[in-house]
């Protein structure tokens, strides 16, 4: 089972039918469709090293329907640990061939059986002991940890070379296989939650069945909430490896002590209600809710083991009968990200922003940005509002985010420059609700609208300049005309937002008249519109010509200083910049 949704890239059209019987065999995956060659794909591409080598680093699996050879040259420089490689395989356009190429240690030739099945097609498999086998000794399925993978390699050789294998414990993907079982074998793999030393002759995997609730947490520092949980796991004899996840209730959502133990055993931290545990019958354990919160997370036919724990807080752990994906248990530590999308579409964003995007459960914003933003993968959720909903917006982000979601709110341009991130801590500040506390909140910034506008016509923001909002709405038209002037007495190169709209036409006029009684009418005036769009338009005038209906709403205005200069340019054109020196 490949537990992130793979994406399928094509590089024509032809390759669509194939990309399509893939992608409804494995939901939430996405198909990358290049530019110009491609329609109706769920995101589009104009560079495929680039997009291949981004979704190589972030441990997306890749299905490429291409010749091997071009994966092949475009990844090489990034292979470096075998460890870290998400699988990468390539099929045939025509569905004929479906090639593992990396990733043996993530369950590559797993999914490379699944495409083949869902093509009618036998899968290219050449690692001779997954063949010989029918299983990946050194890549376990999901719920299952090898302690020592150091090992495999020449146990596997051992195995091919004819010697025979004793099982201890159970596992369903090691008794159901091709393996040479024997009861009296020299070589041995054994199956056990145990913290126990593995040997050359012996693999040891580890079942990740292990619960571990934890409460009153209040007080505990993150370096002893994780020394404690290390200190109840070697008392108990209980591999860490075989720890499914960590369990509390949910007004713990965002402890650090709980994010430390989460992150240093590098499994999910997850949360219950109250209303949710399950009762508990034994007098014993009747006031005992880390008792409860383990049982609840371990599930039917689990049970608590005792063992001798420090007096620092209260922790139970339970054991399951199976394996158990931790994930699908509770619910995660809201996550709120608020992310600019540059002024444009995708080509406009940052690689963190795709990624907080692409992994999101819920999109939250504005329609015309989260059409800006692409395409849903499978799962999300798009939430649409006014653009003059922005607290209303934040608050419903915020609840989402604190059931448990990875809730992205979108804005255009830098969400920190008069748009969602002030607004969502403005609901925070005034609301106060504290099942917010707990969600973990971040910002992603994007490239501004004056940032783009002065890219286009050169550097106008070269030397200091300052932004102003020309909207009246949120603050007194008294103040604006105060900075304008101040801004103007300083000589600062100034970038105008929200300039004029149908209901606020004068104010952009009364800014013109206040500029002009100390800035020089020759001074350069930049009007960006559509910055990123379909279009995008970017001209130059100077202060004595522009005239208020110059500009709307989506235009962008920089007003020059006493320095900045214009450069013609050969055909006609124009730079614009602000020198880096300032000389009166």
């Amino acid at each position: 089972m490949v537990r992130v949704p793979p994406a399928i890239v094509i590089l024509g059209q032809n390759s669509l039918p194939i990309a399509k019987k893939i992608s409804a065999h494995f939901p939430g995956s996405q198909i990358y469709g290049l530019i110009d060659r491609t329609s109706n794909t769920d995101i589009n591409f104009s560079n495929f090293g680039e997009t291949l080598r981004e979704l190589f680093a972030t441990e997306t699996p890749i299905i490429a329907i291409c010749a091997a050879g071009i994966i092949i040259r475009t990844l090489a420089p990034l292979l470096s640990d075998k460890r870290a490689e998400p699988p990468v395989l390539a099929v045939a356009e025509d569905g004929s061939a479906v090639v593992p190429l990396l990733g043996g240690l993530h369950g590559v030739n797993d999914l490379a059986r699944e495409i083949a099945a869902a093509l009618g097609v036998q899968p290219a498999i050449t690692t001779t002991g997954d063949i010989r086998f029918r299983t990946a000794l050194l890549s376990p399925p999901q719920g299952y940890y090898l302690a020592n993978p150091e090992d495999a390699k020449t146990f596997i050789s051992n195995l091919l070379a004819g010697a025979k294998v004793r099982l201890e414990g159970a596992a369903s993907w090691l008794s159901e296989s091709n393996l040479p079982i024997a009861p009296d074998a020299k070589l041995t793999i054994r199956v056990t939650e145990k913290a126990i030393a593995p040997t050359p002759d012996c693999l040891v995997y580890h079942p990740q069945i292990v619960a571990v609730a934890l409460t009153k947490l209040s007080n505990i520092e993150p370096e002893i909430a994780v020394s404690f949980v290390q200190q109840v796991l070697e008392n108990a004899g209980l591999a860490p490896a075989s720890v499914a996840g960590f369990f509390a209730l949910k007004d713990e959502m965002g402890n650090p002590a709980l994010e430390a133990v989460s992150q240093y055993f590098k499994v999910p931290v997850r949360f219950f209600n109250l209303s949710e545990l399950v009762e508990l019958d034994s007098i014993e354990f009747i006031e005992n809710k880390a008792a409860q919160i383990a049982l609840t997370a371990a599930g039917a036919n689990s049970h608590l083991i005792e063992s001798d724990r420090p007096n620092a807080l209260n922790c139970a752990i339970a054991l399951a009968a199976e394996p158990f994906d931790a994930r699908a248990i509770g619910i995660s530590r809201g996550k709120l990200a608020i992310v600019g999308t540059g002024p444009g579409g995708a080509p406009w964003m940052s690689p963190e922003v795709k990624e907080i995007l692409r992994e999101a459960t819920d999109w939250v914003g504005y329609k015309f940005y989260l059409d800006l933003a692409g395409t849903l993968r499978f799962g999300q959720k798009r939430h649409d509002s006014d653009n003059r909903e922005e607290i209303d917006r934040a608050r419903f982000a915020l609840d989402l985010a604190a059931s448990g979601k990875s809730v992205a709110v979108v804005s255009s341009g830098d969400p920190g420059i008069f748009a969602m991130a002030a607004a969502v801590f403005e609901a925070i500040d005034f609301d106060a609700k504290p099942e917010w506390q707990g969600i973990d909140i971040r910002v992603a910034p994007g490239i501004s609208a004056m940032q783009a506008a002065a890219a286009a016509i050169g550097a106008p923001l070269g030397h200091d300049f300052c932004v102003i909002s020309l909207s009246d709405i949120l603050k007194p038209w008294e103040v604006i005309e105060q900075r304008i002037s101040a801004a103007a007495a300083a000589d600062l190169v100034m970038a105008f937002y929200n300039p004029i709209s149908k209901q606020r036409i004068w104010q952009l006029p009364r800014a013109i008249d206040i500029l002009l009684q100390s800035r020089d009418p020759k001074t350069p005036v930049i009007l960006g519109r559509n910055l990123g769009r379909p279009g995008q338009s970017v001209r130059v005038c100077t202060l004595g010509e522009f005239q208020p209906q110059d500009a709307d709403m989506r235009t962008l205005v920089i007003v020059g200083s006493s320095q900045t200069r214009i450069i013609p340019r050969k055909y006609g054109d124009v730079w614009v910049y602000t020198p880096r020196r300032y000389e009166k």
